[in-house]
């Protein structure tokens, strides 16, 4: 089960996933953290976080990069927080090679979905907390307008993808999607079918 949780800042979107793992069945639960602590905010946003999953069960990873090079053991439950963060340290990685910013961010989106997918391939539940970010009515240039494309295409993506996505506001969850565990099961078989076909496609075009 692939879940996707939305919402502004302070909105409740991180209690609410926490409260959504921590209800699991699932004993050995993860918490995978994106952020990279820069500065005073960050470092007190991390102390917060850490306090309010404290006697829940969590064992933490710190994993700001290369989501595919985790490895947890099958049939886990993961929460991932938060995809914005994740985003912004993939598209502004300082091993960058690729000068375009287009085909940079188009490569960024894989790389995202490409570890949460195998997340989700090995865990029973996984949670992916990501933020509304483009309702604020600001406008943005650069390579930040750049990275809010890259983040808003991996969100729609990943929603696509979710069997459930819920949008939390003013604490209150709403939800967006709510499939049934039969079909979110089998069109996740589907999928992996599916990439695995385009996959072989794609070696033996290189072959």
């Amino acid at each position: 089960m692939l879940r996707l949780v939305t919402g502004g800042s302070g909105s409740g979107k991180s209690a609410f996933a926490e409260s959504l793992t921590a209800a699991s069945e699932i004993r050995e639960r993860y918490y995978i953290a994106t952020m990279i602590p820069w500065d005073e905010e960050c470092r007190a946003r991390i102390r917060r976080h850490r306090a309010m999953r404290a006697g829940k069960g969590f064992a933490t990873l710190e994993q700001p990069l290369d989501l595919d090079q985790i490895q947890l053991p099958a049939g886990c439950a993961v929460l991932l927080e938060c995809l914005s963060n994740l985003t912004a340290n993939e598209y502004f990685r300082e091993d960058r090679r690729e000068p375009d910013p287009v085909c940079w961010g188009r490569a960024t989106e894989e790389r995202i979905l490409a570890g949460i997918c195998r997340l989700a391939e090995c865990a029973a539940e996984v949670t992916v907390v990501t933020d509304d970010v483009f309702s604020g009515g600001l406008s943005y240039g650069g390579e930040t307008e750049e990275y809010m494309k890259v983040l808003g295409n991996v969100n729609r993506r990943l929603a696509e993808l979710a069997g459930e996505v819920t949008e939390v506001v003013f604490g209150i969850p709403v939800c967006l999607k709510k499939e049934s565990a039969e079909r979110s099961e089998k069109e996740s078989a589907e999928r992996a079918v599916s990439r695995g076909e385009g996959e072989q496609r794609c070696a033996g075009s290189e072959a």
